[in-house]
């Protein structure tokens, strides 16, 4: 990909860098590991209520949140029967990941991500992330650690929340 775009006196990747060395994907990579990360991924911006992508779309790709709100939303299995619409299962802003599994795994999306405000997001497609490990070996496993130290985190959070949803009150 390789910009050279220059954002308010700065390099693209230098921006792109600044920003991706607080998620805990990367955290373990240092500046000139993240510079060659940078040339992997691009900038996506969402309008108000535009869709990123839909429950069941090919996934490819982890999307990093800079900046807006959006909006996981799951249809119920049952929707007939309950009468229920879509519920939002989550709500996501600025320093959270999208679809970081979908790098490892392919599954189609399990949730359909929507923006509630104008949103600017940060993505590595799967080739790309197979391009960082092909081309990088080093860094793709430090990626992959950040990855299994994320998706611990969240499923901790996750087990947490179930276990509360069901002690009686």
């Amino acid at each position: 990909m390789g910009r050279r775009e220059v954002v308010g006196g700065i390099r693209m990747e230098e921006a792109l860098t600044d920003f991706l060395i607080h998620f805990p994907f990367f955290d373990r990579l240092s500046r000139n590991e993240l510079d060659l990360v940078a040339n992997h991924i691009h900038i996506v911006e969402l309008d108000p209520e535009e869709v990123l992508f839909k429950e069941g779309d090919k996934a490819d790709g982890v999307f990093f949140i800079v900046d807006g709100e959006l909006d996981v939303i799951k249809e119920p299995r049952n929707r007939n029967q309950w009468g229920i619409d879509n519920v939002v299962i989550a709500k996501l802003s600025k320093g959270r990941t999208i679809g970081e599994m979908s790098v490892i795994d392919k599954i189609p999306r399990s949730a359909t991500v929507k923006a509630v405000k104008k949103s600017t997001l940060v993505n590595m497609t799967g080739s790309g992330f197979d391009l960082v490990l092909k081309d990088y070996p080093e860094i793709g496993v430090k990626i992959l650690k950040g990855m299994a130290k994320l998706r611990s985190l969240n499923l901790r959070k996750t087990s947490s929340m179930l276990v509360d949803s069901l002690i009686p009150i």
